[in-house]
This record gives structure tokens, C-alpha cells and sequence, in this order.
């Protein structure tokens, strides 16, 4: 019995998944519930496993496009396991007799002799474009974008220039080297087309804005140095900079409530939770999975929480569920070694936080210069709903919370906040 495969739903309002890969060949043997296929929506890339044991036929190529319901692979349930009786036989007989027929057809395609007519007309036209020398229609389109013959390779019949390789000629930017000049192209993933056509919506349909300001990292520096392996050793995870980022966002959050809204139509609709999401760079491109509630977890369980999801995002397996949603964005190009930048909204979002590299830098401090670890902090936002003072407060609130952790994130308590 052949049994049917259709594509699952991968979340709510998704119709359309696209062939990212498929991980086995046509013909194969495949076990229940072994990863077949993956397949791109454009918010995840989810695993596609097999509903039965058998032999499967896939029924969708590598790149298609399908959707949710359509059937993909049949399986055929009754055939046995190669390797045993009369099946491995029977498979090894349609092999070799369908070798024999492609033998066959080659053989025969070999014989086959090109007409008089044909062969007159081939040596005609070779006779016409000598080397280097263009069409009629490819000498039109080299002199339409100003290209001289001398500088473009023929492909055609004798190194004739075709007016394909006409098309696809470019102007010369000057003498090039012996470098390679070649280029390559492939199809980007549904995620990623996905990601560029909310970027493009959040800066075509937002009036946003990026204020910026810094950090002394010091006492926070300082809190890790003294703390982290009590930490580490208690929790099983790090105590990293997320964690303080997170909480400095909540509190802000709480005193800037338009920051945490969104736009609606012709309403402004404010949360009183703090679903934050934290923008990671996974194997098929940005990801931004969320921490529900954060405002409701402890330093450890931020930690715990970043970890999880940025484990999940960087193996392929975030849901769709774990990313949807999010009421402000915190994204960290400091760990690819940016010291500035301007991130772009997370539709329908009105606020994201760009975290940067920590460098050590000259400061005046109480009327010395000392030298400190300072962050550059940028805030882009909304400006429909959120206004110069709220975003410039917002931003304030966080390099205060930063730079006065113990004060303002762990209420005097470190060890309490710490959970140690």
C-alpha cells in the first residue's frame, strides 16, 4: 500500500512551505519517523519525518514550492527492507535492466547521422561567423550597450558570438587582472525572502528613527568576574550580558509603556507583558525567537531561556510558535564585531535595541581620563507612536540600569538576584 505524504501545517496563517532539501534519494529505504526532508516556511526551517517504513517516492523537487496539504513522497508500506529474500532480487533485476535500457539509448543516439541538408547548413553558418564575429541580432545589442565584439567570448559554433552571449555581456570597467571573474547564483530560502520583505516593509511603512547613546560596562564587568563561576557551577549556565540587557529593557519598558506598543489599524495597543525577542543569526539566516513574560524570570532565567532558544535556532529546530509574536526586539551585533549600527524594527514592533562590541576607551570620569569598557547603545523606533523624548528617556533608563546593576536590576541584593 502506497501511502501518501502531505506537507503538515507549520503554524497558524502558513499556506505555502518550500523544498529546502531532501534528505534521502528516490528509491530509498526509509524507518518511521526518520528526517526526510527539510522544509523551509518563512519563518522556520522544520523536519520533515516519515509517517511509515518503506520504500519512498518523492513526488516535489528540491526548491518547489507546495502547499500545506499537498502530497510530496509516497511510501510504499509493503515493501520490504533491502537486504533480504526476493525483494533485494527483484530490485537488482529493474536496476540492471534499466542500465541496459539507458545503454541503449545512448547507443542509438551515437548512430544517429545529421542529414545532408543539415550538415550543409551547419558548414554554411560556420562559414558565415568566423571566429569572434557576432550575429546580426548580437552585432545589434553589442552596439545598442556599447560593447566592442573584440571584448566579448563567443560560445557559439566556432567561437561565434550569439546574441545570448551578447545579452549577457558587460561593459568594461577597466583592464582586469588574472583574477577569477566568475559569479554563481542561487535561490534564496522562503526564510529569507521572507526576512528582505519585512526589512523592506518595517523602513517603507514606519516613520523610524535611531537615537543613540553609551555604556560603562564596568560594573557589570565587574559582577561577572566575581560571580560567574558560582553561577555557572549552581545553574548550569553562563551568566552572560543578555540577561542585564534584558532586564535593563523591562524596567525601561515599564517606565516608556508606548515602547512596548504596536500599531493596529487606527488604534495604539499597549502590553502590559513583556514578550522580548532576541534576534539570532541561525543556519538559514536571522531568527528572532521570543522569551514570553521576561519580565516574570530571574537572571537565571533569561540565561536559561537565550540558551535554549539559541540552541534550538542554531540547529534547525525553532517552531514557528517560538518565534511568533514579541513586543521589542533586542538584537547583539557585538558578537560579530560591530561597533555601531542602526537595526531596523521587527514588524509590527515599534521598538528594537542594538547592542555593539565593548571596547576599551579614554573616558572623563569625576574630571580624570580613565580608561573603560564602553558599549555604543542604539534605539530604533517608531515615531508615529513613540516620541523623541520618550525614545531618548527609554534609552537613558537602559545606560542607567547598566551601569548601576546592583541599584536599579538586583535591588541592593546580588546573591538574592543571582539566585546563589
Amino acid at each position: 500500500m502506497a501511502l501518501e505524504m502531505k506537507v503538515p501545517s507549520p503554524g497558524e496563517s502558513i499556506t505555502e512551505v518550500e523544498i529546502a532539501e531532501w534528505l534521502v534519494e528516490d528509491g530509498d529505504y526509509v524507518e518511521k519517523d526518520q528526517a526526510i526532508a527539510e522544509v523551509d516556511s518563512d519563518k522556520a526551517t522544520l523536519e520533515l519525518p516519515a509517517e511509515a517504513s518503506g520504500i519512498i517516492t518523492l513526488k516535489a523537487e528540491e526548491g518547489d514550492a507546495v502547499q500545506v496539504g499537498e502530497v510530496v513522497c509516497l511510501i510504499d508500506t509493503e515493501a520490504e527492507k533491502p537486504g533480504g529474500g526476493e525483494s533485494a532480487e527483484k530490485e537488482e533485476a529493474e536496476r540492471q535492466e534499466k542500465a541496459e535500457e539507458d545503454n541503449s539509448k545512448k547507443a542509438e543516439a551515437k548512430t544517429e547521422e545529421p542529414s545532408k541538408s543539415s550538415t550543409e547548413e551547419q558548414k554554411q553558418d560556420d562559414k558565415n561567423y568566423a571566429t569572434g564575429t557576432p550575429s546580426p541580432a548580437a552585432k545589434k545589442t553589442l552596439a545598442e550597450k556599447g560593447i566592442d565584439a573584440k571584448d566579448v567570448k563567443g560560445t557559439g559554433k566556432n567561437g561565434r558570438i550569439t546574441q545570448d552571449d551578447a545579452v549577457k555581456a558587460k561593459p568594461s570597467m577597466g583592464t582586469p587582472g588574472n583574477g577569477s571573474r566568475s559569479e554563481s547564483r542561487k535561490k534564496m530560502s522562503m526564510l529569507r525572502r521572507k526576512v528582505a520583505e519585512r526589512l523592506v516593509s518595517a523602513k517603507n511603512e514606519t516613520a523610524m528613527l535611531t537615537t543613540f547613546n553609551e555604556a560603562d560596562m564596568s560594573a557589570i564587568f565587574e559582577l561577572r568576574k566575581k560571580y560567574k563561576e558560582d553561577f555557572k557551577a549552581k545553574h548550569d549556565v553562563s551568566l552572560g550580558f543578555m540577561s542585564f540587557f534584558t532586564k535593563a529593557v523591562i524596567r525601561a519598558l515599564e517606565q516608556y509603556p508606548a515602547v512596548n506598543s504596536m500599531i493596529d489599524g487606527k488604534e495604539m495597543i499597549t502590553y502590559d507583558y513583556k514578550d522580548i525577542s532576541i534576534a539570532v543569526s541561525g543556519p538559514k539566516g536571522l531568527m528572532v525567537p521570543v522569551i514570553r513574560n521576561a519580565e516574570n524570570l530571574s537572571f537565571r532565567g533569561v540565561e536559561a531561556e537565550v540558551k535554549r532558544l539559541a540552541l534550538r535556532a542554531r540547529d534547525g529546530k525553532i517552531t514557528v510558535d517560538e518565534m511568533t509574536g514579541g513586543t521589542f526586539t533586542i538584537s547583539n551585533g557585538g558578537v560579530f564585531g560591530s561597533m555601531l549600527s542602526t537595526p531596523i524594527i521587527n514588524p509590527p514592533q515599534s521598538g528594537i535595541l542594538g547592542m555593539h562590541n565593548i571596547i576599551e576607551r579614554p573616558v572623563a570620569v569625576d574630571g580624570k581620563v580613565e580608561i573603560r569598557p564602553m558599549m555604543y547603545l542604539a534605539l530604533s523606533y517608531d515615531h508615529r507612536i513613540i516620541d523623541g523624548k520618550e525614545s531618548v528617556g527609554f534609552l537613558v533608563a537602559i545606560k542607567e540600569a547598566l551601569e548601576s546593576p546592583e541599584d536599579l536590576l538586583m535591588d541592593g541584593d546580588i546573591k538574592k538576584a543571582l539566585e546563589l
